[in-house]
């Protein structure tokens, strides 16, 4: 089976800056079709302006995907840019701490709305027009594959990220369950767990406490932090027909942390 995605097109969401635009840069280097979304614009001009301005296989598209209309705005915009849409990479998502016992603080209706209902909604837009392209063209076999981001704070237990510890569990379950419903459609949705990767939101975790760079360092079993582009190469196996037979798989991408019982380390 290839590794290739050449020629394929691409929506990766999130795709301003950290994982997300790791994964759509790698994308776009190994041929794809990259629509690279975002809901902040100044960040994704600043990111990939030039290049979708300058390179025919990437557009970029700023907006609220919290919104259906949005949603429905951005897989327009890339069929009309690219005539279909293969791969939906889910890496949109927000990490947050909390008081667990204070329901007007707990995060969790945010961070639900933000890392859960969104990929959902998009993940649910997505596979009927995967479908409804598939129809059209007469299309037999697998016609498309869906992959969400997800963390390893959904198998650990820290009180103060009760809800983003919800939402990476809802997440790798909304896996599981489209994996099943989209099967008999010829689409594929897998997760990518991470932790201890250079995230966005990792980065402006240690610009506040930089001492605990230490503690999740000490706590992966691999001894660093990974660079973003590190989970690129996995996004693209799960992509690509290398992983055909796959799906409703979360594939744990961190450097041993998920092996220990380590809840002192912040689950980045």
């Amino acid at each position: 089976m290839s590794f290739s995605i050449t020629g394929k097109t691409a929506i990766v969401t999130g795709a301003a800056k950290g994982i997300g635009l790791a994964v759509a840069r790698h994308f776009l280097a190994k041929g794809a079709n990259v629509m690279f979304a975002d809901i902040d614009e100044p960040a994704l001009e600043a990111a990939v302006g030039e290049e979708a301005r300058a390179e025919r296989a990437a557009r970029m598209f700023a907006g609220d995907l919290r919104q259906k209309l949005t949603i429905a705005n951005l897989l327009s915009a890339t069929i009309d840019a690219f005539d279909r849409v293969d791969i939906l990479v889910n890496a949109s998502r927000r990490w947050a701490t909390s008081d667990p016992l204070n329901p007007e603080e707990d995060a969790v209706e945010n961070l639900w709305q933000e890392n859960v209902l969104t990929s959902l909604r998009l993940s649910q837009m997505t596979a009927r027009r995967m479908i409804a392209q598939a129809e059209k063209q007469g299309t037999e076999g697998p016609i498309g594959t869906i992959i969400n981001l997800s963390s390893i704070a959904g198998c650990h237990t820290q009180p103060e990220l009760l809800a983003y510890s919800m939402s990476s569990a809802a997440v790798e379950q909304m896996t599981r369950t489209l994996a099943v419903a989209l099967a008999p459609k010829g689409i594929r949705v897998n997760a990518l767990s991470f932790g201890s990767v250079m995230s966005a939101s990792l980065q402006a975790a240690l610009k506040d406490a930089p001492e605990s760079r230490a503690a999740i360092v000490g706590g992966t079993p691999l001894g660093r932090i990974a660079a973003p582009d590190e989970l690129a190469e996995t996004m693209q196996f799960l992509a690509s027909d290398a992983s055909s037979f796959m799906t409703g798989q979360v594939l744990s991408v961190d450097g041993g942390r998920s092996l220990l019982d380590r809840v002192t380390v912040p689950a980045y």
